[in-house]
């Protein structure tokens, strides 16, 4: 043998070694296809399931309305109350869109340019709807609060920056007493009080199309007079804590919610919003505890849930000075 004859080789492998190899490959590509061909099949079973499936038979039931009570003998049950002077009450309005301590007859200023059941007419652009402007006025002593329909509006006064508050006089403000001035009024007195809050006109647009002075279509009914006792006891108060408290007190806005039950006692009070701080809310809070109120009467008592009846965002704001 001669050098050329000399080469590098590898031995070769077995006939039956490569059989082997041959079918693990066979067998790993076949397996690899049966899972994607299921893959295929459960994605186009999923997708086309809610076309090939038989509906589900479900109970027909019949179709549902909400009816609102338009009858012309009674306000809706859900009303919005709006406070109507005593003295500008009306007949029994057609239309009861609110309810009410007394009977007013809905009339605009200005031609419709709204969508609400209000009047159009013009005036301070603010979250109210006042339709006159006055002063606030505190009852005489030993006067009984007019009696009137729901929670009272925002009662609104103006205020200059204070001082910031002191953690001794929060402390005394909240132990603080009522004054002789703030008493309840007897059960016997049936003199008409001279309290009323304060209003500034406000800018309203409605779709109310009679012409004459402002006013809404609202019905008197015993749950607003009730109401509108509630908010003459507290409002008089509020007055009177704000006038004591003014340096104290920042601008700002504060709501409560509140159950009156039928003794008239104040239950689950609280703060839902305050802008304001903390002395403000302590003035709130004050004048709705020491609201000293009547019992509910029994023919509107009645018509109450268990808790007695829930006053939900009264609300008290303090404005800036213009």
């Amino acid at each position: 043998m001669t050098t050329a004859d000399i080469m590098f080789a590898q031995p070769g492998k077995p006939e039956s070694f490569r059989d082997h190899e041959y079918d693990a490959r066979t067998i790993l590509w076949a397996l690899l296809a049966a899972i994607l061909i299921h893959l295929v099949v459960a994605f186009l079973l999923a997708a086309f399931s809610g076309v090939f499936s038989p509906s589900v038979p479900f109970e027909e039931k019949p179709a549902e309305l909400t009816f609102v009570d338009l009858s012309p003998t009674s306000a809706s049950k859900n009303s919005a109350f709006m406070e109507t002077d005593e003295s500008k009450k009306a007949p029994e309005p057609k239309d009861k869109t609110f309810e009410s301590n007394a009977n007013s007859i809905g009339a605009s200023e200005l031609a419709a340019v709204g969508e609400l059941p209000l009047p159009s007419q013009e005036g301070t652009a603010r979250p109210l709807m006042d339709f006159e402007t006055h002063p606030y006025s505190l009852e005489t002593k030993g006067a009984q609060p007019q009696q009137s329909n729901a929670a009272p509006q925002p009662k609104q006064m103006t205020a200059p920056q204070p001082a910031p508050i002191t953690a001794a006089e929060q402390f005394a403000l909240l132990t603080q007493k009522p004054t002789a001035a703030l008493e309840p009024p007897t059960a016997a007195s049936q003199a008409q009080s001279a309290y009323r809050s304060m209003k500034e006109r406000s800018r309203i647009s409605g779709n109310i199309t009679s012409r004459g002075i402002s006013a809404v279509n609202a019905l008197g009914t015993p749950l607003g007079r009730y109401q509108k006792i509630v908010a003459d006891s507290i409002g008089s108060r509020w007055y009177v804590y704000v006038e004591q408290k003014r340096d104290l007190i920042t601008i700002g806005t504060l709501r409560l919610r509140f159950d009156i039950d039928r003794s008239g006692q104040v239950k689950n009070l609280k703060i839902t919003e305050n802008s304001s701080n903390e002395a403000f809310a302590n003035v709130c809070v004050q004048s709705v505890l020491e609201a000293h109120l009547p019992p509910i009467p029994e023919e509107v008592a009645n018509t109450l849930p268990p808790e007695g009846l829930e006053v939900d965002g009264l609300g008290f704001i303090i404005f800036p000075n213009r």
